[in-house]
Parts: C-alpha cells; structure tokens; sequence
C-alpha cells in the first residue's frame, strides 16, 4: 500500500489565509457575476520631452528691460 504524503501541520495563519483566500475569490465570482465592473487601473501618464527648455526668466516691456540693464550697468562701475 502507498503511503500518504505527509502534510505540514497547518499552523492557525495559514488556515485563516487560506480561508481569506477562499472568500475572496467567492465574492469575486460573485461581483462579476451580478455584473460589476471591476475596479479601473491606474492610466500611466506618458511623459513628453520637449525639444527645448523652457526659459525661466520673465518676459518685461522694453522701457523696463532698457532700465534694468542701465541699472546694473551702474551698479558694476
């Protein structure tokens, strides 16, 4: 006669994982058939790169731009 395997004795987590495991795919079965939608996946963004950087300087009217260049030129002296 063939011997049984012999099975690891199931410690109290493993049961109730194994339990869990068991319920979940119940209600799963369950959800899909009552016809829920399952539940949406995350859309990865696609990141473009642009083709020039963009420039962090504020664009100012030309009096002022004029009048800040004067200004610092004055300062340098």
């Amino acid at each position: 006669m063939p011997k049984k395997p012999v099975a690891p004795p199931e410690t109290e987590d493993s049961i109730i994982v194994s339990a869990a495991k068991a319920i979940g795919s119940a209600a799963g079965k369950i959800a899909s058939l009552a016809g829920a939608p399952p539940a949406p996946q995350p859309v990865a963004k696609s990141r473009k790169v642009g083709k020039l950087p963009k420039k962090q300087g504020q664009r100012l009217p030309r009096r002022q731009k004029k009048a800040q260049q004067k200004a610092a030129r004055s300062t340098h002296l």
